[in-house]
């Protein structure tokens, strides 16, 4: 113990303060970090309980009242974000500016700006915004690939609105699969970090020990929604990829491949005749889609993709995710107790849920609530006591947009006095056309083992 404690005081005595000075760093790179406010229009329904609530609750007709269904009111939230180019090109986190009417940048030195949003793409989290300047001091872009458990970072921000505020900590882990709203975190790598960040600092930079950013800052993990030691950041590398594309399309076309699955255990490894537990197990594959199409079967195990070892199932995600649609990839699998190898196609993401919010498009009038269903009991390997239908697609910008997600399952339909049960696609279609435009109803299922209770206005 005394040894111990000896190495410890050396350690600390031997430690120079400029160690742990980052002042220089900050100085330089503070100028290039923004505050960013955006400003959004936000619908409140409400309904007063009134007269004829009493008279439907004993089960007596009363005629439908005509009443105010929504009012409108600005919502402002702030966040982070960095100068990428001279010209005034800025990257933040898609759920900052999600939505936004208004977007505007703040500098360290007070000015401000109306930024353009160029495009977002949701399931990375990544916005590209455009100021009207030119002349801007960028950040310099580290290479992401390289950094290591245990590396020095430093994020700055504007956490609870105290702009440009600064932290320190280590790379925790790499890697990181993550899961939230609209599978946000499936086909991102993130980097884990200690370093303190909370609700303002997404979309704000983490840098390096050199001043390079190295990660965007993105998520955090809390039970109490502020730092507890836990946050993620997107690699720099993965949101360039994605920035090229906004830059020059306004959205991200992102590989796809059709397939259900997860890891592979120990016991999984053993009965498939593994030598060690490693690899995406294969449970469904979509008919027609990429992986079908190129020879995937249930039960495969995918070990290698493009010459990526994949060890988990959020591996292959995250792979996938960031290649290109209609690459051929040469990937390893294992099957029937021996490797093979396949060359696959990689087919696109169906949803596009990226359109810059300035611009919005059009729902898809031909699905009902833009809504793409199916049903359960027609799936590859259908729940236990399988009842209702699944999600399968949301149209962005549709009355179903923001409020079901993709997995979803709905097995009624309530409004009023009238109710549904939902156990095939046409009786969807049925109930939904039962209703008149305006009509708001309740969407009631089951996401992720947990009771789904959401309001829908119909369009």
């Amino acid at each position: 113990m005394k040894k111990f404690i000896v190495g410890v005081l050396f350690i600390f005595l031997n430690l120079k303060p400029h160690d742990f000075d980052f002042s220089d760093l900050v100085k330089q790179q503070s100028g290039s970090v923004v505050n960013i406010e955006s400003t959004r229009v936000i619908n409140n329904y409400s309904r007063s309980f009134g007269p004829e609530d009493l008279f439907r609750e004993w089960g007596i007709p009363f005629p439908e009242l005509q009443e105010p269904r929504s009012q409108q009111r600005e919502a402002k939230s702030t966040g982070s974000g960095f100068v990428i180019s001279k010209d005034g090109y800025i990257i933040t986190n898609y759920h900052v500016v999600q939505d936004a009417s208004q977007v505007v940048v703040r500098f360290l030195d007070r000015r401000e700006y109306i930024a353009e949003i160029i495009g977002t793409d949701e399931l990375s989290d990544i916005a590209l915004l455009k100021i009207d300047e030119a002349g801007l001091d960028p950040v310099s872009l580290g290479n992401s690939d390289i950094v290591e458990q245990g590396d020095g970072v430093i994020a700055i921000g504007s956490p609870y609105n105290f702009d440009f505020s600064v932290t320190f900590g280590i790379i925790s882990g790499t890697g990181r699969g993550t899961t939230s709203r609209e599978g946000i975190g499936d086909y991102v790598p993130y980097f884990q970090t200690d370093a303190a960040v909370n609700m303002g600092n997404s979309g704000g930079p983490l840098f390096n020990l050199d001043g390079e950013v190295i990660g965007i800052n993105s998520q955090i993990y809390s039970r109490s929604g502020g730092n507890e030691g836990l946050a993620f950041a997107i690699p720099i590398n993965v949101a360039m990829e994605v920035v090229e594309q906004l830059k020059s399309d306004g959205f991200f076309s992102r590989g796809y491949l059709g397939v259900q699955g997860g890891d592979v255990t120990s016991d999984l490894a053993k009965a498939l005749g593994m030598e060690k537990p490693i690899g995406a197990l294969i449970r469904g594959v979509q008919e027609d889609g990429a992986a079908d199409l190129s020879g995937v079967m249930p039960g495969d195990v995918i070990v290698s993709m493009g010459g990526k070892q994949i060890v988990y199932f959020k591996d292959l995600q995250h792979t996938v995710g960031l290649t290109k649609p209609g690459t051929n990839v040469y990937t390893r699998i294992f099957r029937d107790g021996k490797y093979i190898s396949l060359s696959i196609k990689i087919g696109e993401f169906p949803i596009q849920n990226n359109t810059p919010t300035q611009n919005k498009a059009p729902s898809n009038s031909s699905l009902p609530l833009g809504l793409r269903l199916g049903n359960l009991k027609d799936e590859i390997n259908p729940p236990e006591n399988a009842q209702g239908i699944r999600v399968l697609e949301v149209t962005p910008f549709s009355a179903a947009y923001g409020i079901l997600t993709r997995g979803d399952i709905i097995t009624e339909i309530k409004s009023g006095n009238k109710s549904f049960n939902i156990e095939s696609v046409q009786d969807f279609n049925d109930a939904i056309n039962s209703f008149d435009t305006g009509d708001i109803i309740l969407i009631i299922g089951n996401r992720e083992g947990t009771n789904l209770f959401e309001p829908v206005e119909i369009e």
